[in-house]
């Protein structure tokens, strides 16, 4: 069986690592790096480090901060969300020494765009990242550049289905910071059930996190504000959950508690 992995979430604004709630309120934490860091050193499976202001402002990912965390020597997979528009800034990403990528607007903008970005870089290097809400018995799509919510669209599900991307990362955004919020309807009612599910947003109870991997679309659990408040809290996390499925901690006579396998 393939272990299932938790994730942790570096959310940036400004050039600042913050705490994000509901896609609305950010409280500032400091350099990305030290997060980004503390969470390779504290055993995280991967680190997604997603930065919330380029899109927005129609700006390149921000290869200035990828060159700084190459420069940490992570041994943890690293994920880059932010400003990607097209091919070129995707392929930039990779080479600044991101592993994976996360897209986001480019949903909306140009799905062809996508397609060719995965035909460049290979579909396991692109993750879908969907903010969702469950109201009036509905599923509904976020672009939150203009805080719109739509249906989930047609050609976007036909998009996936076609395999051109390898998960995708369902964001409940109105429960995003609160405790226990994740809404389980995003996923049990999402149509596409074969394709591998990242479930965040909301998400900081143990017993809520091995229901959701129990899940068997659900791959991964990512987790942003919630690791802020304790040292080693991903591990304890894995101790809390205790599931044959998460991978397990690995004690280090450097770190206590330092990597997983």
């Amino acid at each position: 069986m393939l272990k299932k992995r938790l994730i942790g979430v570096v959310t940036i604004k400004d050039g600042w690592a913050v705490q994000s709630f509901g896609y609305q309120r950010y409280l500032p934490l400091g350099k990305p790096e030290c997060l980004i860091k503390n969470l390779d050193r504290w055993g995280a499976d991967e680190i997604l480090v997603q930065v919330i202001d380029r899109s927005r402002q129609k700006i390149a990912p921000d290869f200035s901060l990828l060159e700084r965390i190459g420069k940490l020597g992570l041994s943890t997979p690293l994920i880059y969300g932010g400003g990607i528009r097209n091919v070129d800034d995707g392929v930039k990403a990779i080479h600044y020494g991101a592993d994976r990528l996360v897209v986001d607007a480019l949903l909306h903008d140009d799905l062809q765009e996508v397609q060719h970005l995965s035909e460049r870089l290979g579909a396991q290097a692109v993750i879908a990242s969907l903010p969702l809400s469950w109201q009036d018995d509905k599923l509904a799509w976020l672009d939150y550049r203009s805080q719109t919510k739509i249906a989930i669209a047609t050609h976007l599900l036909e998009t996936i289905k076609s395999g051109i991307i390898s998960e995708i990362l369902i964001s409940d955004w109105l429960h995003e910071g609160q405790a226990n919020g994740f809404e389980s309807n995003l996923v049990k009612k999402f149509p596409l059930q074969n394709i591998p599910i990242i479930a965040f947003g909301g998400v900081s109870e143990p017993v809520q996190m091995a229901e959701l991997l129990a899940q068997p679309n659900i791959v991964a659990i990512a987790i942003g504000n919630f690791l802020n408040y304790q040292e080693q809290a991903i591990q304890k996390y894995k101790q809390a959950i205790a599931s044959e499925q998460i991978r397990n901690p690995i004690y280090s006579s450097k770190y206590s508690l330092l990597t997983n396998v």
